[in-house]
């Protein structure tokens, strides 16, 4: 465990990033990027990430789908933004979504350039790869919230419901199966031609990746056991481009 903690100490040293607790952020204030709950086009600035709490991270991600649902997006200068983050990156989330086309990250929370971390794979399901990712996102660069983002729909959820079998697909869709098992109920049809079936399933699978987080990452479940970032679930739905929070 010293030689562990010894490592941890040397990539975040090297890194250039310390973690900041959240009880110390609370205490400060709102930032002028936490002020409108994200309503600029400001880049994140080191300061501004500091401020944000878990809660407040939280809150710029639900004013921005609301943004988005009620045709209010902010109109940004994207290049103008690219060239303010060149030299560093002070998001202040990390997304863990689907790679539906149809669910964008960025697009659906109303976010910019240098706003929030986006990983995203078919049924948002954690492996190692993403969970190290998730750690980088946190515990080097300083976001403040992880978020599961799982979706009405999901071509990946109904193949894992179908048992489908089609090359490295297979591999992916095994990551969803602990939510099929765990959806009790449904017969005599437990395919994808049950839509009530497959929602329960997506539901789940959002359910158990946010616990697979916690039970998987000692880092990140430290960080969400002090307070320090928030795991949060949520739910798009692509009929209605609302996301709803868990």
């Amino acid at each position: 465990m010293a030689i562990r903690d010894h490592s941890r100490r040397t990539f975040l040293k090297g890194a250039g990033c310390s973690l900041i607790a959240a009880g110390a952020a609370a205490g400060f204030g709102r930032s002028a990027r936490a002020a409108g709950a994200g309503q600029s086009c400001a880049v994140p600035t080191r300061a501004a990430q500091q401020a944000i709490t878990p809660q407040t991270a939280l809150r710029m991600l639900e004013e921005g789908n609301a943004r988005f649902v009620q045709g209010k997006m902010l109109n940004c200068d994207y290049l103008q933004q690219a060239k303010a983050t060149a030299n560093g990156q002070f998001p202040f989330a990390a997304v863990l979504g689907c790679i539906d086309s149809r669910a964008s990250n960025e697009l659906i929370f109303d976010q910019g350039i240098g706003d929030i971390f986006s990983a995203r794979v078919a049924g948002n399901f954690v492996n190692d790869d993403i969970l190290g990712s998730l750690e980088f996102a946190c515990a080097v660069t300083g976001a403040k919230l992880v978020v599961v983002v799982g979706h009405t729909e999901c071509g990946a959820i109904k193949g894992a419901c179908d048992d489908v079998v089609m090359g490295n697909l297979t591999q992916t869709l095994a990551n969803i199966k602990p939510a099929v098992a765990a959806v009790t109920g449904y017969e005599p049809n437990r395919s994808s031609k049950n839509a009530a079936f497959v929602q329960a399933v997506a539901d789940k699978n959002v359910a158990l990746t946010i616990a697979k987080i916690r039970q998987r990452s000692l880092i990140l479940s430290g960080l969400a056991d002090r307070g320090e970032i928030g795991l949060a679930g949520c739910m798009y739905d692509v009929h209605t481009g609302r996301a709803h929070f868990m």
